[in-house]
Order: structure tokens, then C-alpha cells, then sequence
């Protein structure tokens, strides 16, 4: 994207965007829930959109001079039901936690049970930690995988939710590799006489494309990011399968008497004006060019070889002694234990990050370190895909990884990462972005 006029006006924040283009050309992004948007998607986030207000939802504006940003939500609404065939969408949230946190607090009273994978191994914030609001204003209960297997034990879940009996059930992960079974999920719900939120901020794009699970027939609710797998701009989205009357017994007024909210109805409320203000239209409307992109058949092929190159990749590991939690991958990413290797997540992070590639440290579970220091990393496939990137690479790129990590705590440390940077370096010079991720 051209930049001159930033770079005459501010050469302190060109400088940073210009270093950031170098690293995101340069080095290997394997952060799980990053990708390289297209160059579509990126002109529309910074396109006129970011100057209009629109508070409210299409139709029903606080603001004058809505009808083309209207036009754009619409059609963002539309290719999204289209994308995972579900009944109701709202695509105004500004990220995947303000999502989960609509839901939340369109279902639950504060201090309401709700139940969610506990962080360590492999859930997310927003599912229940005690340092976030969804286990501040709820009294959260968490389940985990088992010690031997890495694998989430549904009998398990099923004993604790009976026993915890929790309003709200979230099944979603930020850090597990094998899926989730929504259909057994639903079944616990059930039993419980909880709801149902399904979380799939990160599989949402092997979702969308027909490669894991559909939770649509099963939960109450569906959130998700829009980037991550999805290959959007950065923001949230909330869907049902079915809309539904709301469990609260919330009532509005019509013509005709009163009637039940329906939920769609609450949440669209929860989201604006409960805990937004006016909606990013400009990221809305990217979010519209990206569901038209994973609409195409090329998109479900890109899909498919996310998923392919994880799974070479893991393999890769595991033939190298490597700890792979739940012994490997199912969707696009894997939780690698580095205990056996002598290594902490953090060092590792740093070593990779100075050989030109980069992954997030993370706890691994039942971990004996802190989140500042953690067990492992995690390590995923989407943006080294959208280079164009298959199986091949993902080996050679475990064995980069390894070279480093095998090095860690040896004299030759420096020398290793300046090669493989170089290493690095020339295979994303192979394989540029095209028409995904910035301009060089």
C-alpha cells in the first residue's frame, strides 16, 4: 500500500510500519493466531469507512448518512449466515473477547456458574481465568485434559458439569490441537441444563471450509475471531444457528402488547449499547471482503494445506524427540512441552525470534512454571500457508527450529541463530506474499 503521504507527515510512525513490513517479509510467522490478511482486506481497513459513526445496526441508526455503510454491514451479515450457515450473525464486535463477553453477559447474571478449559491447558481468557472479567463477575469453573493423553475426557466434563451444574458450558480452545466434539458437548449441556458456547476463534476458517466439526447444530452460541484461520482484519463476530427466545424473560413493548425479546434481540443490545459504543465500520466492511474470499473454492484449498502442513509439521517434531501434547494435530497448530528438552518456553521465544522466526511461548498443562516463563511453545501454520508453503517446508522448518533449540545451552548459540535467520530469510524471499500481508 502506498505511503508517501505518511512518510512526508511522520517519519517516527512510517519508521515503525516500514520495520514492521521488514518483519513480517523477512521472518517466519508462526504465531497461531496470526495470518497475512490480503491486500483487500487492508485497503478497506483503511479506507472512508473509518470516518463514519453508525451507532446501532442497519435500519436503526443513531446517525444520519448511514446508508452505505449500512449497504456494507448487510453484506458482511449475509456472506457470514452464507459462510456457516447460521440463522443470525452480529458482526459489530471488536474483537473476539468483547464476542464471549456479549454473550456472557446476555445470558448470565453476575455470579452464575459457567465452566470453560482451563488456560494452562489450552483455553482462553475469556473462558473463565481469574484475571479476566469472565472470572471476576462469574464463579468459574474449569476443566482439563488428562495428564496421560493431553486429550479432554468428555466423562470427565460430564461428572463436573453434573456436579458444578453450570448455566453456561464454553467449549473453545486458544492452545488445543484436537478439536472439540460439539455434539457430546451438547449432550453434557443437556444434562446439565446449561447452555452452550461454542468458541472458534481459532479453527473458524477449517470450520468454515468443511474440515472439523460444525458447531452450529449443537450450541446455543458462536463466537469467533475474523482473522486468525479466517484470514480477515481483526475483529469479533457472534453467531446462533437458530435464534431463540430469550431465557431471562426480557420483555418489549409493540403494538400489539408485549412480547419476549428474542435473543438475538439481547445480544445485539449486550453488544451496542452495552459494551460498545459505535462499531469499527471500516473493519466491518473488511470483514464483508474477507467472507466473500473464504467463500471461494481456492479458499477451502488453502484450508486444507493450513491443515496438511500442521500435521507434517508435528509429525516432524515428534520424529525428533520432540513433546507434542495429545501426541499431535488435528486443526492448524500444536502445544510443544519442551521439559524434556531442557528449555523454557520463554528462552525458547527469544532464541527463535533472534534466528527470524516467530512463535509465542506457553504454558503446556499441568506446567511447573509461570506464564511469564512457561513449559513450552506454541506453534501454528496459517501465515507460513498463505506464503504458499506446504509440506516440504513445514519439515525444513521444524528442522530450523530444532537447529536453535538444540543449541539453546551450548557456546555455538549466536553463530546457529545468525544462520538460520539466513536460512530463514531466503525461504521467505522464495516465496513472497503476493497479494497477502504488506508490500515490500
Amino acid at each position: 500500500m502506498n505511503m508517501d503521504v505518511l512518510r512526508k507527515q511522520d517519519e517516527e510512525i512510517y519508521g515503525a510500519i516500514a520495520g514492521e513490513v521488514r518483519r513480517q517479509t523477512e521472518t517466519l510467522e508462526l504465531i497461531a493466531s496470526e495470518n497475512f490478511a490480503s491486500r483487500a482486506v487492508m485497503e478497506t481497513c483503511g479506507s472512508v469507512m473509518t470516518n463514519k459513526y453508525a451507532e446501532g445496526y442497519p435500519g436503526k441508526r443513531y446517525y444520519g448518512g448511514c446508508e452505505f455503510v449500512d449497504i456494507a454491514e448487510n453484506v458482511a451479515r449475509d456472506r457470514a449466515k452464507k459462510l456457516f450457515g447460521c440463522e443470525y450473525v452480529n458482526v459489530q464486535p471488536h474483537s473476539g473477547s468483547s464476542a464471549n463477553m456479549g454473550v456472557l453477559f446476555a445470558v448470565l447474571k453476575p455470579g452464575d456458574r459457567i465452566m470453560g478449559l482451563d488456560l494452562s491447558h489450552g483455553g482462553h481468557l475469556t473462558h473463565g481465568s481469574k484475571v479476566n472479567f469472565s472470572g471476576q463477575f462469574f464463579d468459574a469453573h474449569t476443566y482439563g485434559v488428562e495428564r496421560e493423553t493431553g486429550c479432554i475426557d468428555m466423562n470427565r466434563v460430564e461428572e463436573m458439569a453434573l456436579d458444578v451444574r453450570p448455566k453456561l458450558i464454553i467449549c473453545g480452545a486458544s492452545a488445543y490441537s484436537q478439536g472439540f466434539d460439539f455434539k457430546a458437548f451438547r449432550d453434557v449441556a443437556d444434562k446439565a441444563g446449561a447452555f452452550l458456547m461454542a468458541d472458534i476463534a481459532h479453527p473458524a476458517g477449517l470450520i468454515a471450509a468443511g474440515l472439523l466439526n460444525d458447531p452450529m447444530p449443537h450450541c446455543h452460541f458462536v463466537t469467533t475471531t475474523t482473522h486468525k484461520t479466517l484470514r480477515g482484519p481483526r475483529g469479533g463476530m457472534i453467531m446462533m444457528g437458530q435464534d431463540f427466545e430469550n431465557p431471562l424473560g426480557i420483555t418489549v413493548k409493540t403494538k400489539k402488547g408485549v412480547r419476549t425479546k428474542m435473543m438475538s434481540e439481547v445480544i445485539d443490545a449486550e453488544i451496542m449499547p452495552g459494551i460498545q459504543g459505535g462499531p469499527l465500520m471500516h473493519i466491518i466492511a473488511a470483514k464483508g471482503v474477507a467472507f466473500g474470499e473464504a467463500l471461494q473454492p481456492e479458499f477451502r484449498d488453502y484450508a486444507v494445506q493450513v491443515r496438511s502442513n500442521a500435521a507434517a509439521m508435528a509429525d516432524w517434531f515428534n520424529s525428533l524427540g520432540y513433546n507434542i501434547v495429545s501426541g499431535g494435530t488435528k486443526n492448524h497448530l500444536m502445544l510443544i512441552d519442551l521439559r524434556n528438552k531442557d528449555v523454557t518456553g520463554k528462552v525458547a521465544e527469544n532464541l527463535l525470534h533472534e534466528a527470524g522466526i516467530t512463535v509465542n511461548k506457553n504454558m503446556v498443562p499441568f506446567d511447573d512454571k509461570s506464564p511469564f516463563v512457561t513449559s513450552g511453545i506454541r506453534v501454528g501454520t496459517p501465515a507460513m500457508t498463505t506464503r504458499g508453503m506446504n509440506e516440504s517446508h513445514s519439515e525444513a522448518i521444524a528442522g530450523l527450529i530444532d537447529r536453535v533449540i538444540s543449541a539453546a545451552n551450548t557456546d555455538s548459540i549466536e553463530k546457529v541463530c545468525r544462520e538460520v535467520r539466513e536460512d530463514v530469510k531466503a525461504m521467505c524471499q522464495d516465496l513472497p506474499l503476493n497479494d497477502f500481508g504488506p508490500t515490500p
